[in-house]
């Protein structure tokens, strides 16, 4: 039997937190504040991603065992609980807070009444919600495909409403359950076509990196706040979402720092606890534009409970991606969230700088942060003695550098200035 959605049109779901091991702790225990999230509290954030993939919440279930079951993860007892409750509440769908493996996926579609989702699939069909360019549809199918190519035995409740619904979005029309042939020569296909990106974003890069222009990437996890900081610095008129991911194609934008110095800003696609490594993968065109940048900005939700363990999901992803090393700016956002005292202690702590991306405050001191931790291109003071009839000569010291004194002399100027040592050099020729 297939449940129908509400007369809204919108998805209820069955959410299913589960707990293993050392984390089945006895009723009502205090939660671990040790930095990780309780079985709750991550149940909490997947509630989150059901809203921002548009789906309502049917019901909760709890399950804490001391191991997985290899079958159906839950356990038989839990699986006839779940499918009672899923007939009761009329939900469109089951969804996990864990990754099912193929087995386990194929069981519980077999024993429950509606379609069965796990954690990965929710966030792949986020993702396939908000990719808007070519390269991001690209990118969020070739993720799909791999990540239902183990899984497709058994899966006709879900394969029977591909493309309507949620988990079921994207490349529905060709059979998936009984052509796997096609889905690989569709990856092979889906792979040249990213390659062919790749090697498209390259000579854009090579172009730009002809006139040194260095790029500073946000990174951080989704709903930081990335891409409203990126509007307030750029002027932008960015997509700032309170919905998980609702940045996903890169975006880049040419800003002046206090030293009139240009940097280009590169906005991300935001981070998330076991961030499925097909996506990690298939978004790396993405994500380049983070592993060759040249200081990373990593915008942290100061309001956040969260925010440790957050930090650490961000810095593994980077790990991953080979950008472990960058020099990193931590940004403190939504500083607008927080009663005075808190402020005054997160602004006391050395190296994080505390912004209201919203309200705009702080972005002085956070340009100037950049402009400090800028190693490529360094500032350096020089003298000019310019012609006025050099006008263009003239003009290169107006934009592109500080002014710190101006004397004439007859026909000519004296101007003592810092800037790039880039610009340094093109004016060689004037230099006093």
């Amino acid at each position: 039997m297939h449940s129908t959605s509400t007369g809204t049109g919108t998805e209820r779901a069955i959410l299913v937190g589960v707990e293993f091991g050392r984390g089945v702790a006895r009723a009502g225990a205090a939660p671990d504040r040790t930095g990780a999230m309780t079985a709750e509290e991550s149940l909490g954030e997947l509630k989150e991603l059901l809203m921002s993939a548009g789906g309502e919440v049917a019901a909760e279930l709890m399950q804490r065992r001391p191991k997985p079951d290899p079958a159906t993860l839950i356990g038989s007892g839990k699986v006839e609980e779940l499918h009672a409750l899923a007939l009761s509440t009329e939900a469109n769908f089951i969804l996990f807070d864990h990754d099912l493996t193929p087995t386990q996926l194929q069981n519980l579609e077999r024993e429950l009444p509606c379609r069965v989702l796990d954690r990965t699939q929710l966030i792949l069909d986020i993702f396939a919600r908000h990719a808007r360019t070519r390269e991001g549809q690209l990118q969020v199918e070739l993720a799909q495909l791999e990540y239902m190519l183990p899984r497709l035995t058994g899966r006709g409740k879900a394969m029977s409403q591909l493309g309507g619904g949620i988990g079921t979005r994207g490349p529905g029309e060709t059979k998936l359950e009984t052509d796997r042939r096609r889905i690989r020569r569709r990856i092979d296909h889906l792979k040249e076509e990213l390659e062919s990106v790749r090697k498209s974003r390259r000579q854009q890069r090579q172009r730009r990196e002809a006139v040194p222009v260095p790029t500073v990437a946000l990174v951080g996890y989704t709903n930081a706040g990335k891409s409203t900081l990126f509007n307030a610095l750029t002027g932008a008129g960015v997509l700032a979402s309170s919905k998980m991911f609702a940045t996903l194609d890169p975006k880049l934008r040419s800003i002046q720092l206090p030293s009139r110095r240009r940097v280009l800003l590169s906005d991300t696609v935001g981070f998330i606890r076991n961030l499925p490594h097909t996506l990690v993968t298939s978004f790396r065109a993405t994500l380049e534009e983070v592993e060759k940048a040249e200081i990373l900005l990593h915008v942290r939700d100061a309001s956040s409970e969260f925010g440790e363990e957050q930090k650490q999901q961000v810095e593994k992803v980077l790990a991953e991606l080979g950008a472990g090393g960058k020099p990193v700016i931590e940004v403190l956002n939504k500083r607008d969230l927080l009663d005075a005292e808190r402020i005054a202690g997160l602004a006391s702590r050395g190296g994080a700088v505390l912004v209201s991306a919203r309200e705009g405050k702080g972005l002085e001191k956070l340009l100037a942060a950049i402009d400090a931790a800028l190693v490529q291109d360094p500032l350096t003071e020089a003298v000019f003695v310019i012609p006025q009839g050099e006008g263009s000569a003239l003009a290169m010291v107006e934009a592109g550098m500080v002014i710190e004194s101006r004397v004439f002399e007859g026909n000519l100027v004296r101007i003592r200035a810092t800037g790039p040592k880039s610009l340094v050099g093109r004016l060689g020729a004037f230099r006093g």
